[in-house]
């Protein structure tokens, strides 16, 4: 025999001061599935092999491995090739993308190289201009890779498969670190080799048996504002750009 049921339930007692729920800081990736992208990982394994093909002729070409090494583009271009391999990979596993400084970097400064050859060295107006050889062969070829085709694939990449809105104005300041780092390491090599030797400053706008340290220090600085507008400017494309990826790859 059971016990009757009341007809009347007291009220509960209300809660006090009811704990509020919190936003989510649940990152996208644990609520959107990851899904691999093939054409960018594929895009990208193709543009870093260019990359390392250009480095690779130069450094059977270039004479001394280590003075080949020095080169700014050279250097950029194994930077590149690097990020973008790790992008690859990254894509077509369905991972979470490299961080956009990282990206970034690697685009402004093959985008560097490239600019510093087209309008500095290889202009015949500029007062900085070298002479380019005979214009055929092997040596031209990586010229023509390292200088355009690598600068034009990277920058595709990031304006068709890359999510926009990713790069922020302090990390073009940041950016400045690598060729600030760069000048040091070239006027500490012209520095260390015999003056008079070929090649002692590798850019004639760094050299300082040309222009001395303060026409060398003077020209570096006009670069290096040159390439903190060009991150600027890269950032600011980057939050203005359609997002590509609406579509997946």
């Amino acid at each position: 025999m059971t016990a009757p049921i009341p007809r009347d339930i007291p009220d509960l007692p209300a809660v006090p001061n009811p704990p509020r729920l919190l936003p989510s800081s649940a990152p996208a990736t644990a609520v959107v599935p990851p899904v691999r992208r093939p054409l960018a990982a594929v895009f990208r394994l193709l543009t870093a092999l260019l990359a390392l093909t250009g480095v690779a002729i130069e450094l059977l070409l270039g004479g001394p491995v280590a003075k080949t090494l020095s080169h700014f583009t050279i250097q950029s271009g194994i930077l590149l090739a690097l990020v973008l391999l790790a992008s690859a990979r990254r894509a077509w596993s369905a991972d979470r993308p490299l961080p956009g400084a990282l990206t970034g970097a690697a685009l402004l400064y093959v985008a560097v190289a490239g600019l510093v050859h087209h309008l500095l060295l290889a202009n015949p107006a500029s007062p900085f201009a070298v002479p380019d050889g005979d214009g055929t062969g092997w040596h031209t070829a990586a010229t023509h890779i390292l200088h355009t085709a690598v600068p034009l694939a990277a920058a595709l990449d990031w304006l068709l498969l890359t999510t926009p809105g990713r790069l922020h104005l302090r990390q073009a300041a940041a950016w400045l670190l690598y060729p600030l780092a760069y000048l040091t390491f070239s006027l500490a090599r012209g520095e260390l080799l015999i003056p008079g030797a070929q090649d002692r400053y590798l850019y004639p706008f760094l050299d300082v048996d040309e222009h001395g340290y303060r026409g060398a220090l003077g020209n570096a600085l006009l670069v290096g504002l040159a390439v903190y507008a060009l991150g600027v400017l890269l950032v600011a494309l980057d939050h203005i750009r359609p997002d590509p990826l609406r579509r997946r790859w």
